[in-house]
């Protein structure tokens, strides 16, 4: 199976020229610059799963605005709860039918903070009309209307506080013709193709994310919706992500995957995971990779022995167990570790024993790396470990088979 995921991005720019806005698009590869899908609520999942737990917010948008389509069923969906309102146009597909419906969920979104856009359009027509109001953006398709057609569209906007956006622009003379119209906005193949993000992922087993969906809809205690994420460095990741695309400003660092839960929410967590369903395609069904369950006995070898040695300190457990988990990221994910956590808003202390192996952190994380050179060569050299090593194992070993 690929592992590999993509994201097209094509830049939206203002009168001056200046980069304002991506839209976001469907890729399915990095050698095709082309959306190739059949289902608009397949092709968006993608592109949401990919914009905010593969790559993250801020490394895909930055400060900027964000375009996605949206087709009826997603837009009365719940999963757009995940996105950050501030940061997220929804753009209502062409072949959205305009119901009432559909009308008052725009209206739902207007108040809970959404920028909605009308995509593709030519000429208005009576059903787009009724939905004006509650649109702040409307992107014209400028070459497949006539320019009798863009005339007519953008002087009946004009009595709407509505930005215009001039969508495949192909040529300078177009661009020139949109200018003078008064588009405020412009994007097309004359400014730039949509480039292509991509990236490799580990994907989580369809049986753990069942698992972990059937906890969080079952309203599990959090510890045990941590224990699967326990044994899944990637999901965890990916959680991470999410929580600072869809929570950023949070004054405090995440040391923990409860922590984690706590901030994202439970409702937040469900859509998720739901997301993550519907858009894994196959999987190693189950079975967890040597590298994954080496990483969860370290990380429970090291919750282990920060629990012997602080017996009181919950939180240090927590961070250590995160420690050890982490520690192989760059393994699993066949990235630079610094590169990888610098997106996941690490606490300090976290972050120094996984780069410099600084701090207590840093000195159990060694140790732990020194029990598994040496483990079960050399048991000797570490004695008091070798019955929390066999623990860690085999803990790791059930834990699996739960998930």
């Amino acid at each position: 199976m690929d592992a590999s995921f993509h994201l097209g991005r094509q830049p939206i720019l203002d009168r001056k020229g200046e980069l304002v806005a991506y839209e976001l698009l469907f890729r399915a590869g990095n050698l095709s610059n082309q959306a190739e899908f059949v289902d608009d609520y397949l092709a968006t999942a993608h592109v949401i799963q990919n914009t905010f737990t593969q790559f993250g917010l801020e490394h895909v948008l930055g400060n900027r605005l964000g375009f996605i389509n949206f087709s009826a069923d997603l837009l009365l969906s719940d999963v757009l709860e995940l996105l950050p309102c501030q940061q997220v146009v929804l753009e209502i597909l062409e072949t959205v039918d305009i119901t009432p419906q559909i009308i008052e969920r725009c209206i739902e979104l207007r108040q809970k903070g959404f920028k909605l856009a009308l995509d593709d359009v030519i000429e208005i027509t009576d059903k787009q009309r009724a939905i004006l109001p509650y649109v702040q953006f409307v992107k014209l398709d400028v070459l497949a209307g006539t320019l009798d057609q863009i005339h007519l569209s953008v002087h009946e906007l004009a009595a709407y506080p509505i930005k215009l956006l001039a969508e495949k622009i192909d040529s300078p003379e177009l661009r020139d013709v949109c200018m003078a119209l008064g588009f405020d906005l412009f994007q097309g193949y004359f400014f730039a193709k949509p480039s292509i993000l991509s990236g490799q992922k580990p994907s989580p087993s369809q049986s753990t994310l069942l698992h972990l969906l059937s906890l969080v809809h079952g309203d599990a205690k959090t510890r045990d919706i941590e224990t699967v994420f326990k044994l899944a460095p990637d999901l965890t990741v990916n959680l991470l992500k999410l929580v600072n695309s869809v929570a950023s400003g949070i004054p405090a660092k995440i040391d923990s995957v409860a922590g984690a839960i706590t901030v994202l929410g439970r409702r937040q967590l469900e859509r998720w995971v739901q997301l993550l369903v519907f858009t894994l395609q196959g999987g190693n069904h189950g079975v967890a990779t040597p590298l994954v369950q080496t990483a969860a006995i370290r990380g429970k070898l090291m919750e282990l022995v920060a629990l012997q040695r602080y017996p009181l300190d919950s939180s240090l457990h927590d961070k250590a167990f995160m420690v050890g988990m982490f520690s192989l990221l760059d393994a699993l994910f066949n990235q630079p570790l610094a590169e990888l956590i610098s997106q996941l808003n690490l606490s300090d202390d976290v972050r120094d024993a996984l780069l410099q192996r600084k701090g207590l952190l840093g000195q159990m994380l060694a140790y732990a790396e020194a029990v598994e050179c040496e483990y079960p060569k050399d048991t000797d050299a570490y004695p008091e470990c070798t019955p929390l090593i066999l623990e860690a194992m085999a803990w790791a070993t059930g834990l699996e088979s739960t998930c």
